[in-house]
């Protein structure tokens, strides 16, 4: 039987999962969401679990896509 991909989890791999889509580099779309590179690097690699509604809303902008989308 074959095993199904595991379905992303946390936010850090929904916005990785997202960013990589949308062809940006981490760098990129730190500064189309205007928030520090280091935020965006500590989000992805899940060492920052609970970040705030505003960072989260910065990265949607700057992914051009909902919260909803995000986070859903």
């Amino acid at each position: 039987m074959e095993e199904k991909p595991k379905k992303p989890t946390t936010i850090g791999q929904k916005i990785r999962i997202w960013r990589k889509k949308k062809g940006l580099t981490q760098e990129g779309l730190a500064r189309r969401a205007d928030i520090p590179y280091t935020t965006l690097a500590k989000i992805e690699s899940d060492s920052s679990q609970n970040p705030t509604l505003d960072t989260i809303t910065k990265i949607s902008n700057g992914l051009e896509i909902t919260l909803n989308e995000l986070t859903s």
